[in-house]
C-alpha cells in the first residue's frame, strides 16, 4: 500500500477487489490479473481463428476453383468435410458474388482471396438455381453435423420428426425463428414481426408467398411445431402455455400455474376456451392465430358468444385476474431481468408497446393498432406523448427495448 498527494491510497494487486475509500481521497484498486487475463483471451482468440482459416485454405483448396453456378455438388463430395470447412465453403459460394459477411471467420477468409470483391449491395437474387441446389447440400451436411438443430435447419426435416432432446437449449428470439421457420419454408409472412420477417428475407431459400395457408403443413410438420412448443415450456419452466387448455376443461387453473406467461399468452389462452367451442373472433389478430391451430373448427354460429361450463368459466376469470395483474404492474413495478428473460421477442414487443397503449397512444404500424383496438381498456389519444409516461414507465419501456435489441441483434448475426 503506497501513501500519494492528499493521503490518497494506491493499491496495486493481482487480485480483484472493490475500491475503498480513505480520509476523503480514494484507493485505486488495479486488477493486473484481469487485464492480462483479457489479453490473453484476446491473443488466443486471434490465434484460433487464424488456424482455422489456414486449416480451412487447405481443405478447401479443390473447391476454390469449383464453378458452383453451373456445377453441382453431390452430398458424398463434401462428407469428409467438418462444419467449420462447410460454413467457409458456404462462404465461397455467396463470395464468388461479392457478399459481406457479418461472420468475422467468413469475412476474414474472403478477404484473403484475390478473387473476392466485396459488394455491400449484394442480394440473394443474383444466385441462380445451381447455386442456389448447392447451397442447400452444403446447408444440409451442416444441419446433419450440428449437435442440436439450429436454426436454418428445419428445412431438412420436413419430413422428419424430431425430439426435445435434439433442439437443445437456445435463446427467446431462436426459438422464435425455429417455430416461425417451419412456416417460412412455405412462404408465410412475418408482417407484425418486421425483424423476423427482415430474418427470413435475408435467407436465400425464402419465397414470400401470400396465400399461404396453415393447412399446408404436413402431419410432421405440425407435430414438430408442438415438440418445439414443449421444449420450449420446458426452457422457460412453465406450468402451461398456449395450447394446453383442452387439458383444463375439466379441470381448474391457479394463478401459480400462470406464473411466467406473457400478457399476449395469456389472452391468447383466455380465448381458447372459446376457440375450442368453435367461437371466430372479430379481432384479426386472435382469428389468424386460432385459424393457424389444427385443432381449430369455427362453428356456423361462431360469431355468438360460447356459453362455458363453470369450471372453463373460473379458468377464464383466474387468466384475466393475472393479465390485470400484469397489466397493473407495467406502471406500479419494474420489470424483472427474470421476466424479460422469459418473453418471446413478439410478446416483448407488444409489452413494450401496451405501456403506450395504456395512455392511448395511436400507433402507425396498423397491426399494432388492430391489436389495442380490441381491447376495451384501450383509448386513443391524439394528444399522447412521451410526457405522459411516468419515470418507472419510461424505465420499463427502456428495458424491454434493451432486451429486443440484444435478442434481434444476436440473430442478426445468423449467416443464411
Amino acid at each position: 500500500m503506497a501513501v500519494g498527494q492528499e493521503g490518497q491510497l494506491f493499491q496495486s494487486n493481482f487480485d480483484s477487489g472493490p475500491l475503498i475509500s480513505s480520509g476523503g481521497g480514494f484507493v485505486m484498486h488495479v486488477s493486473f490479473r484481469s487485464l492480462l487475463r483479457n489479453a490473453l483471451i484476446a491473443i488466443l482468440l486471434a490465434i484460433s481463428s487464424s488456424l482455422l482459416t489456414v486449416q480451412a485454405q487447405d481443405n478447401l483448396i479443390r473447391w476454390e476453383g469449383f464453378d458452383f453456378a453451373t456445377r453441382k455438388v453431390d452430398l458424398s463430395e463434401i462428407k469428409d468435410l467438418n462444419l467449420d470447412d462447410l460454413k467457409f465453403l458456404r462462404g465461397i459460394v455467396f463470395g464468388r458474388h461479392g457478399r459481406v459477411f457479418k461472420d468475422v471467420d467468413i469475412e476474414s477468409y474472403l478477404k484473403e482471396r484475390k478473387w473476392y470483391k466485396p459488394d455491400p449491395n449484394f442480394k440473394n437474387s443474383v444466385l441462380n438455381d445451381t447455386e442456389r441446389q448447392n447451397l442447400d447440400v452444403i446447408r444440409e451436411a451442416e444441419a446433419a453435423r450440428h449437435d442440436n438443430i439450429q436454426p436454418g435447419d428445419l428445412r431438412f426435416y420436413q419430413n422428419r420428426a424430431f425430439t426435445i432432446k435434439q433442439l437443445g437449449e437456445h435463446t427467446g428470439a431462436e426459438w422464435r425463428v425455429l417455430r416461425a421457420e417451419i412456416e417460412a419454408i412455405h412462404g408465410k409472412r412475418f408482417d407484425d414481426e418486421p425483424w423476423l420477417q427482415q430474418y427470413f428475407d435475408e435467407r436465400y431459400w425464402y419465397v414470400a408467398d401470400s396465400h399461404y395457408d396453415p393447412k399446408q403443413l404436413s402431419s410432421v410438420e405440425q407435430k414438430n411445431l408442438q415438440t418445439i412448443a414443449a421444449a420450449e415450456k420446458r426452457a422457460r419452466h412453465l406450468a402451461v402455455s398456449p395450447g394446453d387448455m383442452e387439458l383444463f376443461q375439466n379441470a381448474s387453473l391457479t394463478e401459480e400455474m400462470l406464473e411466467g406467461l406473457s400478457l399476449n399468452e395469456l389472452r391468447l389462452m383466455r380465448n381458447e376456451f372459446y376457440a375450442r367451442r368453435g367461437r371466430t373472433f372479430g379481432a384479426a389478430w386472435l382469428q389468424q392465430y386460432f385459424d393457424m391451430q389444427p385443432w381449430y373448427t369455427a362453428s356456423e354460429d361462431g360469431n355468438k358468444t360460447a356459453e362455458l361450463p363453470p369450471i372453463e368459466k373460473q379458468n377464464v376469470e383466474t387468466i384475466v385476474k393475472v393479465e390485470r395483474r400484469l397489466h397493473d404492474e407495467l406502471s406500479t413495478k419494474p420489470l424483472s431481468k427474470r421476466v424479460l428473460e422469459g418473453l418471446f421477442i413478439e410478446d416483448a414487443r407488444r409489452l413494450r408497446d401496451e405501456i403506450y397503449a395504456r395512455h392511448g397512444k395511436v400507433f402507425k404500424d396498423k397491426a399494432s393498432q388492430k391489436y389495442f383496438s380490441s381491447f376495451d381498456w384501450y383509448k386513443p389519444d391524439l394528444k399522447f406523448n412521451e410526457n405522459s409516461l411516468t419515470a418507472l414507465e419510461r424505465k420499463n419501456y427502456a428495458a424491454i427495448l434493451s432486451y429486443e435489441r440484444k435478442a434481434t441483434s444476436m440473430m442478426n448475426a445468423v449467416e443464411g
